[in-house]
């Protein structure tokens, strides 16, 4: 048995032994929680294997019960299992485990080899697999999906239905979370298999582009297609912008800062105010669920803490006009028509490869917008756990038992039913949770480990050992992301809290970025961001908003000096240092 570091820490698989942190921290960015850990995270890991045996790659019998194999907690911190995603590459057709490689770490340096083992190759598998894929390619449009469709009709019920709960009991709010909680089972099972069956027309279209020598056009057919649930509201946040700037009482309220903004606002009789306040709570009605480290039910959402989207919105509110994210998306959706014309003409001659190509750019546009959808309805799902939870830590923290509402998260599942027994019983045990979930936030875990990592006491402290700052004339290789040049300001934000450094025209710079980062997309002239690879969310967001994007540049966010003048190349990946003005 592996030494546990935290108290979520899992057993991890030696069968399929190479873990990563690669697109896993768009979505557990922070440690785990021992809530998550002891939740949500074995929901995550049974679902994971149900969308792997659903598209044929793996029969249920080839994980180990006693482990998490898809996922492992090392740390406190989330690791996805690169084995398994290797594998699957080997046993579907037309992909192998380097096309899964650049799927998922990008140009990510240090990456071992892939190395077969028996029981890898698996014929049925393979043809199962073939299958699956034949019917990802006959669905054309997002409303195909639809389980994805009904996901979005149940947990928006959710949100409608949400109950009362002061006038329920401790005992009755856990009861409630604990019949809901493994639900997630089946949203996050429909996420992983939209997830897999997006790569299939991506795929595709990489590999007869480069065929011909024009791997240029990958991006921009991948682009422009719309219906990305995660852009939706940076959509509705500009037209917030657009009415704050219209009316000088809120714009005054922006401009002495969003902290208690919007209670000064209702103190207000006035007519503009009153309608831009029924325009906000209808936002975060529909997008309250969002936010950053969203998946992590302690995190605060932009309903639980307005002001994380206010502060968004009040970087939009001062962008011209033309930065507005419709028009640009237009200038895409234009481009991924001419763009696919002009690589299909390149196969007419050949039926076969003509017919699969122009299958993959059709149903491109149902799997790339599903993807964002499965998430978008976790999310959903997750935040309503969420609100519940914190009804509960308030209680608790009013009963002595916590030192703060989102020390709820600080007690795994079947340690609650004690705890409310007993509201006080805990405290000791929460507080020293709590300061190691501290401790572990200031390291840097490894972006990857074969077999066992190093201890979180050998992990990098985050902001030691910084690499030097890049000079004028220096560039940083990265992946092109989106494609399109800008030149403009650097702005390294470290944290999508707190966004006021970063002017309309500036170039965001960010370690990594998850849904609560895309309003900050929209003011930008172009995104960098440390960590990447073809499906990461800066890739997918910065397309549907037509903006110019590098992922992958290693230590971006410490090697570019904050405010120098740099140029983003979307279509070669790199970042020039033009100026340190």
């Amino acid at each position: 048995m592996s030494e546990k570091y935290y108290v979520t820490d899992s057993e991890l698989s030696e069968r399929f032994p190479l873990y990563t942190r690669a697109n896993v921290g768009e979505v557990f960015p922070d440690p785990v929680t021992p809530l998550t850990g002891s939740g949500i995270m074995f929901h995550s890991e049974i679902a994971w294997r149900e969308a792997w045996e659903r598209i044929g790659a793996f029969r249920m019998d080839e994980f180990p019960a006693d482990e998490m194999a898809q996922l492992g907690i090392v740390g406190g911190y989330c690791y996805l299992n690169a084995s398994i995603i290797r594998l699957f590459g080997e046993r579907a057709p037309g992909l192998t485990w380097k096309d899964m490689d650049e799927q998922f770490f990008g140009a990510q340096p240090g990456i071992p080899p892939y190395v077969a083992v028996d029981g890898d190759e698996d014929l049925a598998a393979t043809e199962k697999i073939g299958g699956t894929f034949g019917w990802a390619l006959s669905l054309t449009k997002i409303d195909d999906l639809d389980e994805l469709t009904e996901d979005r009709t149940d947990t928006r019920k959710l949100r409608a239905d949400r109950p009362d709960y002061s006038a329920m009991t401790d005992e009755e709010i856990w009861q409630l979370y604990a019949i809901a909680a493994p639900e997630q089972r089946r949203y996050f099972s429909h996420h992983i298999f939209t997830t897999y069956m997006a790569t299939v027309p991506v795929g595709i279209i990489s590999a007869v582009a480069t065929a011909v020598g024009r791997p240029d056009l990958i991006m921009p057919i991948i682009a422009g297609i719309g219906q990305v649930d995660s852009a939706e509201p940076s959509h509705v946040m500009w037209d917030l912008g657009r009415s704050a700037a219209a009316s000088a009482e809120v714009t005054a309220a922006f401009d002495a800062g969003v902290h208690g903004m919007l209670d000064r606002l209702r103190r207000s009789g006035a007519a503009d105010v009153a309608t831009w306040l029924e325009q906000f709570e209808a936002f975060l009605y529909e997008f309250g669920s969002r936010g950053p480290n969203e998946w992590e039910s302690r995190s605060n959402s932009w309903e639980t803490h307005p002001e994380l989207a206010l502060s968004a919105i009040d970087r939009m509110r001062i962008a011209p006009a033309g930065m507005a994210p419709g028009r640009q998306f237009e200038t895409r959706a234009a481009e991924r028509a001419t763009v696919s014309a002009i690589l299909l003409a390149m196969v007419e001659g050949d039926a076969e490869t003509h017919g699969q190509l122009s299958a993959a750019i059709a149903s491109s546009a149902a799997w790339l917008p599903g993807r964002e959808r499965t998430k978008t309805n976790n999310i959903r799902f997750i935040h309503e756990l969420r609100v519940a939870l914190r009804e509960l830590g308030r209680r608790m923290v009013e009963a002595g038992g916590f030192d703060e509402i989102e020390d709820f998260a600080m007690v795994q599942e079947d340690e609650w039913p004690a705890l409310l027994a007993a509201p006080t019983s805990m405290l000791d045990i929460v507080r020293q949770r709590r300061a190691e979930y501290d401790d572990l936030l200031t390291r840097e875990p490894p972006f990857i480990f074969d077999g066992h990592p190093e201890p979180p006491s050998a992990w990098r402290v985050k902001g030691e050992d910084v690499p030097d700052k890049l000079v004028a004339g220096d560039t940083l290789q990265g992946m092109p992301g989106c494609p399109g040049s800008a030149e403009g300001r650097a702005r390294v934000i470290l944290d999508s809290h707190d966004p006021r450094a970063l002017e309309p025209g500036d170039i965001l710079i960010a370690p990594i970025t998850d849904p609560s980062w895309t309003p900050l997309f929209v003011p930008s002239a172009a995104v960098v961001v440390d960590v990447g690879a073809a499906l990461s969310h800066a890739i997918i967001v910065s397309r549907e908003l037509g903006i110019p994007c590098v992922i992958s540049a290693t230590q971006a966010t410490e090697k570019i000096p904050d405010g120098a003048m740099i140029k983003v190349n979307g279509d070669t990946g790199v970042v020039t240092i033009l100026s340190l003005e």
